[in-house]
């Protein structure tokens, strides 16, 4: 680690290390120096200490284990803090020779025309798309307090250290978990307040230096209404599996954002209004100035009176009289900024009020557009009892064929479908979903996602209801699929629904699409998933230009590499050629939002990586693979998904050994996120959510969804083959990026921490299936490090590498707490005060591993 960075996490350390002492006594702060000291004995071999380690936690009552797992949950923390304040600090990017995105790309561009680049710049559409997740268990309060400690670190005067003690010690002192699950109302709250915090900010920021890269390389500023990102969330919008998310939660959680976007809008344009004090204006301006206020305030002034009278209204729950269009608050700013610029005014005409523009263009009237997400069962059933009350039939048997033939009738039928009448719980609950988009004003409200899509029925149902509805715009229907199965049929499926002219002019030739990476994962281990997306996103690039159609591409990342997630700009330049021509529409999870996007000067930085990774794909778009590289992939994916399935699907015991192995079992019953960990209360292991599945098995660190098949696979391959494989390495981005990726994962491995959970919580019979995959991830390790010609992994980024070092110590007492905590709830399983350690120890773990769901 880099001395700066050092000094810091040290300093960090013993302002927790006095909190500690000045709450339990310096007794308790030598107690948690010892473990820590075992801990990094125990971390480089040392089997003594391990079990000196082991023996302490065994001894201590749960209000003890409470508190040193407190201790180094929180250090995790404040390392984190000081990682990213660093590296998203000058000071730290020039230590650690990161040049600036853009500025990297510069040096991609020579030779390249400005016809290409300008075109390319035109083209750049981002859309972070905010989720819920149940790992981002920390508290609204202490991310507050984090965000505090970075902006303490980031200055330069020494009297802030002060207040960086204070903040640790009012974190010390307040309970991080939550004592009961969130709502999916809080989860909302929560994803608004990071844009109120850091993206607020950061959004001008970016594109104020995207506009000066403009300018440097084609010699023209972004047009005016160039808009590069724009904002959406499933948090009270996604109700596939989540019986909490009801038509009347999303009302009040678009309520609760439209208020807090007046309220910051309020804030700057009464700062812009103090700003724009000047007489000279155009003849058009000055004349309306009938109260010799200004000419700019003159226009300033409704608005801000409306955003007083929205305010008011929207603190009672009433919209009638609200601002109900972006264009409100647009086109007063775009009058001003017009007669600056004409009256010659450049500089301020370039300041603030720009600055705002843009916000407006970015957040709209609400911070985020609401998607709304279902799963397609639920339309399905809800037809089929609407059909069935009605004597049309039996929707559930009919053959694809005639629900189609079906569908497109009544989509163009004049009369009401629905009659008014009692309908079950559920499906009054889609109805009513229907109906409440019906009420919104469209720039509220973001795409409607059909999870488990696999029929182009899939599809026209929702169609149907959005006009039942009397939904009175088109609003986007993205279909999301999921399975290998799925993602191999989606290009046909898309093919036959926009054969269908009357809905192809329905969407006037664009249609999102939705590539789902966590099911299929962990329905066909990491790599033969990876390689179908792939396959998947290719045949829909061609499909869509076949049908001369716009296809916007949505991909449902996760955190983790085992859900799509890793490094942004790695993951974005290995997309096939083609599929970025619509924009980039990406789900950032909950806590890779704070790790992205929780500081201002880390968010302007990971839009920076977003914005040049797509502009140099545009520009210069990855390397076609050639027929042996998919000839020797389709092989690969195919065994790794054998491999794979072997153990997952069809060795008998292995939903046991998991179980056992992990804390899934209590992860469903910990206040860990809103939503059920299981789509279907009474399913098993196939109905488990890929976020706890896969952060299950990351508590244990075998980390296995992420990296099980596809080392194997390797291994097998042939002498020409493994000529075939270097080239790839050499000259394929997508494949070198899959082994970066997977480099990664073997670092946050640990069989033997996987093999001390085994021990104490596995039942004898069940113990060979942990020993045979830990004695396969050694394989694999090996055959991947020979692969890249390497003795360590990682060793090609050393500070990251340093950086997961430095954790260890800090990780392995939290999971011998947890392995301890475990074996006492499963023989006693009321314990409350013993889930509270499990609960700071599954937090602090996650934060340790930091992509961890």
């Amino acid at each position: 680690m880099l001395e700066t960075i050092s000094n810091n996490v040290r300093k960090l350390g013993e302002a927790l290390g006095q909190t500690i002492a000045n709450d339990k006594g310096a007794k308790w702060v030598d107690e948690i120096e010892a473990i820590r000291h075992l801990s990094k004995e125990a971390t480089n071999g040392d089997s003594q200490a391990l079990v000196a380690l082991q023996k302490k936690f065994r001894d201590l009552d749960a209000d003890e284990l409470t508190v040193h797992a407190r201790a180094f949950s929180q250090f995790l923390n404040l390392a984190n803090i000081a990682e990213q304040q660093y590296t998203a600090s000058d000071k730290g990017l020039a230590e650690l020779d990161l040049p600036h995105p853009l500025d990297d790309l510069k040096n991609k561009l020579d030779g390249k025309s400005a016809e290409a680049i300008e075109r390319a710049i035109s083209q750049l559409e981002i859309e972070l798309v905010l989720t819920a997740h149940p790992t981002e268990v920390n508290r609204r309060t202490f991310i507050h307090k984090y965000h505090e400690i970075a902006q303490a670190l980031d200055s330069n005067d020494n009297e802030l250290g002060d207040r960086i003690n204070e903040l640790i010690e009012q974190a010390w002192h307040t309970q991080e978990i939550r004592n009961n699950r969130p709502s999916p109302l809080d989860e909302s709250r929560w994803g608004l307040n990071t844009i109120s915090d850091s993206l607020w900010h950061a959004v001008p920021d970016f594109v104020r230096e995207l506009d000066t890269f403009s300018q440097e390389i084609i010699g023209k500023p972004l047009p005016e209404s160039c808009v590069p990102l724009t904002m959406a969330s499933w948090m009270a919008g996604d109700r596939d599996g989540n019986p909490f998310v009801t038509a009347n939660l999303s009302q009040q959680a678009i309520m609760q954002a439209r208020l807090m976007a007046a309220q910051l809008y309020l804030q700057d344009f009464e700062t812009l209004y103090l700003e724009l004090s000047m007489g000279k204006a155009t003849a058009d301006l000055a004349a309306n100035d009938v109260n010799e206020i200004g000419p700019y305030r003159q226009v300033l002034k409704p608005v801000i009176e409306k955003l007083k009278q929205t305010i008011s209204l929207l603190e009672n729950n009433e919209t009638n009289g609200t601002i109900a269009s972006a264009n409100e608050l647009y086109l007063p700013l775009k009058q001003c900024r017009d007669s600056l610029l004409e009256v010659g005014l450049t500089r301020i005409a370039d300041s603030h009020i720009i600055d705002l523009m843009r916000k407006v263009q970015c957040f709209g009237i609400s911070l985020v557009k609401l998607d709304v997400r279902q799963h397609s069962e639920r339309h399905d059933s809800a037809l089929a009892e609407i059909l069935n009350a009605l004597e049309l039939g039996d929707y559930l048997q009919w053959t694809e064929k005639e629900k189609i033939a079906f569908l497109l009738k009544e989509i163009n039928n004049p009369r009401p479908l629905v009659p008014n009448r009692a309908w079950s719980q559920e499906t009054q609950e889609v109805l009513d979903t229907f109906a409440f988009i019906a009420q919104q004003p469209r720039e509220v409200m973001g795409i409607y996602i059909i999870s488990m899509a696999s029929n182009v029925s899939d599809v026209l149902i929702v169609n149907l209801f959005l006009k039942t509805a009397n939904v009175s715009w088109q609003m986007p229907i993205a279909p999301l699929f999921e399975t290998l199965d799925d993602l191999n049929n989606a290009a046909k499926v898309m093919d036959q629904l926009l054969a269908i002219d009357a809905y192809k002019q329905r969407c006037d030739n664009k249609h999102y699409v939705m590539i789902g990476y966590s099911d299929s994962a962990k329905d066909a281990g990491v790599l033969a998933a990876a390689w179908g997306q792939y396959h998947s996103q290719e045949a829909l690039v061609n499909v869509f230009k076949n049908h001369d159609t716009v296809l916007k591409l949505f991909h449902g990342r996760g955190g983790t590499i085992g859900r799509g997630g890793g490094p942004a700009h790695a993951a974005i330049a290995s997309q096939p050629p083609g599929t970025l021509d619509g924009g980039l529409r990406v789900t950032e999870q909950g806590e890779t939002i704070r790790y992205k996007f929780g500081l201002p000067s880390l968010a302007v930085r990971s839009l920076h990586l977003y914005a040049s990774a797509i502009l140099d794909s545009l520009i210069t778009p990855p390397k076609t693979p050639s027929d042996d590289w998919r000839k020797l992939m389709d092989k690969l994916a195919e065994e790794s998904c054998d491999i794979y399935r072997h153990y997952v699907q069809k060795e008998p015991a292995f939903v046991r050994y998991f179980r056992q192995a992990t804390p899934e079992q209590e992860l469903a019953s910990l206040p860990l996120g809103s939503r059920p960990s299981k789509r279907k209360v009474d399913g098993g292991i196939e109905s488990l959510r890929a976020i706890p599945w896969i952060f299950a098995w990351s508590q244990n660190r075998l980390v296995l969804p992420s990296w099980l098949g596809l080392g194997q696979a390797l291994s097998n391959v042939s002498e020409q083959d493994a000529k075939t494989i270097q080239t790839m390495l050499e000259n394929w981005r997508y494949f070198r990026a899959r082994l970066s990726l997977i480099e990664m994962v073997y670092l946050k491995s640990e069989p033997q921490i996987s093999a001390l959970y085994d021990q104490a919580l596995v039942e004898p019979d069940l113990k060979s299936i942990g020993e045979g995959l830990r004695t396969q991830l050694a394989k694999d390790k090996q055959t991947v490090l020979s692969l890249l010609g390497q003795q360590e992994i990682m060793e090609s980024d050393p500070w990251n590498l340093n950086s997961f070092k430095l954790r260890q110590p800090y990780l392995l007492p939290l999971h011998l707490m947890q392995i301890e905590v475990l074996s006492r709830l499963r023989q006693s399983p009321d314990t409350l005060a013993n889930e509270q350690v499990l609960t700071v120890t599954m937090a602090g773990i996650a934060t340790g591993l930091r992509n961890t769901g």
